[in-house]
């Protein structure tokens, strides 16, 4: 009876496929990697990130540092997430063979085009006089978040649309504008 479990194991692992469970692995791990960033570093009830080293006595600071602070960890956390992806990207390259290196490699450049777009479309935002912006491209769909003086009405939030639509081809019904 105990032999028949591990041909039972790899029946199914033949089943399943070597190259499937390695895809599906590092899969896990990049949805693992953005789940932990989220939940370290965003806090949706009170809008603000925790950067993990705010000084004592610093909690009544400025709206303008919070808001600032808001920008650099939203940036830091999406850096972070990307990198860690691109490492276990790497790490299936360099291991891989045939498929899988090819799925590994096409990830990896769309990995790069989204950060490339990401840059180009915050660059062009704070151009049009926004004072920070951070863009997050997933797929087909885009959010930006922007700081103004000014509320965010119908003409500007066309310009950024516009602006999004022009560098990263995203219908304007798959993104979201928001303002901090």
């Amino acid at each position: 009876m105990e032999q028949a479990k591990p041909a039972r194991g790899k029946k199914i692992l033949r089943h399943i496929g070597k190259r499937n469970l390695i895809i599906l692995s590092v899969m896990l791990l990049i949805g693992l990697a953005v789940y932990l960033n989220y939940l370290w570093f965003y806090h949706p009830t009170d809008n603000t990130v925790n950067t993990g080293n705010t000084p004592a006595g610093t909690e009544g600071s400025n709206a303008a540092a919070t808001e600032q602070d808001y920008f650099a960890a939203t940036s830091l956390a999406r850096e972070t997430s990307r990198r860690e992806s691109m490492e276990v990207l790497q790490k299936v390259v360099d291991s891989g063979e045939g498929e899988e290196r090819e799925a590994a490699l096409t990830q990896i450049s769309a990995i790069a085009a989204a950060m490339e777009k990401e840059a180009n479309i915050e660059t062009l935002i704070k151009a049009d006089g926004y004072a920070q912006c951070v863009a997050v491209i997933n797929g087909d769909s885009a959010s930006v978040v922007v700081s103004s003086e000014v509320a965010l009405d119908a003409a500007r939030v066309a310009t950024i649309t516009g602006i999004v639509y022009e560098q990263a081809g995203i219908l304007p019904a798959n993104l979201t504008v928001k303002q901090k």
